[in-house]
This record gives structure tokens, sequence and C-alpha cells, in this order.
């Protein structure tokens, strides 16, 4: 990992309106080209662990626990997208990024997970409501990263949430683009739940060779 505050901290998202400064290496796909696995924490997996159900690390001691659930799309919105592996990492709830060494001393964000979809297209990950930076005006997020088979990962928007209290200062333009990604949280027993369908990006090109 050629720089840690590239690779494990930062990623751009809602256009200028926002910046948030972003193990062992098993290939997901055998047609994905070496120099991409050197650029993205979204290949750091082990194959056995893709499914369409993740959990991130610690989230049974957590008090606010979430489970993220929904439909990954094709660009259409209605196909729903098989193969496709999402990957997720956040900051703890003091809005810290828990930084850890696997086996050959590669550092990565600890809070963190994988999904891929099946045939239907479905997704869920258990997680627990992450933090903010208190000196920082950012709002409460979840980065996420994806991509789909034969094409070149991309960073998506991070999860937002409804009841974020910086989102009344947000201007009306930046609003309405937070709102695009923004989990709608409801409490069911000890969890909170949120339902977010994805529709994938179109005419995504294929690997550069």
């Amino acid at each position: 990992m050629k720089n840690l505050l590239t690779y494990s901290f930062l990623i751009a998202f809602v256009s200028t309106c926002f910046t948030i400064q972003a193990q062992e290496f098993s290939s997901i796909l055998d047609d994905v080209p070496s120099n991409y696995k050197k650029q993205n924490p979204i290949y750091n997996i082990a194959e056995h662990h893709l499914n369409n159900v993740d959990t991130v690390p610690d989230f049974k001691i957590k008090l606010n626990k979430l489970k993220i659930t929904g439909t990954i799309f094709q660009s259409d919105g209605k196909t729903p997208a098989k193969d496709v592996v999402l990957f997720i990492y956040q900051p703890d709830e003091e809005g810290n990024y828990e930084i850890k060494k696997d086996a050959n001393r590669n550092r990565y964000v600890y809070h963190r997970a994988w999904i891929k979809t099946d045939v239907d297209g479905k997704y869920t990950f258990y997680t627990f409501m992450p933090g903010k930076y208190l000196r920082n005006k950012e709002l409460k997020q979840i980065h996420r990263v994806i991509k789909e088979p034969g094409k070149a990962e991309y960073d998506m928007a991070s999860f937002f949430f409804n009841d974020d209290p910086l989102l009344p200062d947000l201007t009306l333009a930046c609003r309405a683009k937070a709102v695009q990604s923004m989990l709608r949280l409801e409490k069911e027993g000890d969890m909170y739940v949120a339902t977010k369908n994805i529709t994938l990006k179109k005419d995504l090109p294929a690997y550069e060779q």
C-alpha cells in the first residue's frame, strides 16, 4: 500500500461539497490485472469470505448496531447485478479510523467488510453507527468501493445518515447530492436498519490493457 492516507483513509465524494481523506492479497476475480490489485483495498481479501452478507469487526459489542441491506441493480435500475463486489470501511464511534497490521505488516482500516452479490443482487452488511471527527465539519459516513466483473473498481459516494445534525448546514445543492446515498434509519429491536438499493454506472469501461 503506497500511501496509508490515500488508500486507507481518503475518498473523494459528493462532487466538491465534501472531501474525506481516504492482508494478504487474494484475487477477487481471475481477470483482474495485477496493477489494479496494488491500487485499492477492495482486493485485500480471501475469496472464501465473499458472499452477499458480511459483518464488520466488533459488531457484536457495539451499542448502536446497524444493518444495511438492499439490492444492487444493473444500470437499467431493474435487473439484479450478479457477482458485484461492494467494499465498505468506516471510523469507530469516536470518528477515528482504527489501523491494524496484517501478517505482512501492511496497514489497513480495521472496521471494514466485503460482500459479493449472487443472482438476486442482494447484499447485507452488519456494522455499527460511525462517529465523526469533532473538529471537522463532515457528515457521518461509511465509505464505499464497488467492482463489477471484468471492470475496474470505483469509489462511490459514502453512505450518509438522515439524522445527521450537520445536514441543515449544507447548501441545497450539496444536500440533494448527499440524499442520493443517504440511509434512512428505522429501529428494529436493538438494531438500526436501513434499506438502500444501488444502481451501477452506465457504460463503465472494461480494464485498460
